[in-house]
């Protein structure tokens, strides 16, 4: 399985999931992706409440989804 390390951001948090976008242009930005808030506040050692606003990276598998959360 091939993975690429893409620039991501967390937008909000909407109960226990995490709002997530590419770290682009809001005009070149697909729709939100969720994913469990805890999982990524797990991996890079921030609280939940506190990755709205938080750059990310994460590995993108073939399937689009996403995993391997970093700090950027």
């Amino acid at each position: 399985m091939t993975t690429e390390r893409v620039p991501v951001q967390v937008l909000l948090l909407l109960g226990d999931q995490a709002e997530v976008v590419a770290d682009v242009a809001p005009e070149e930005r697909d729709d939100p992706a969720r994913y469990p808030a805890a999982e990524i506040a797990d991996a890079v050692g921030v609280p939940a409440a506190e990755l709205p606003g938080t750059r990310l990276t994460a590995e993108a598998g073939e399937d689009g989804r996403l995993s391997g959360w970093r700090l950027a």
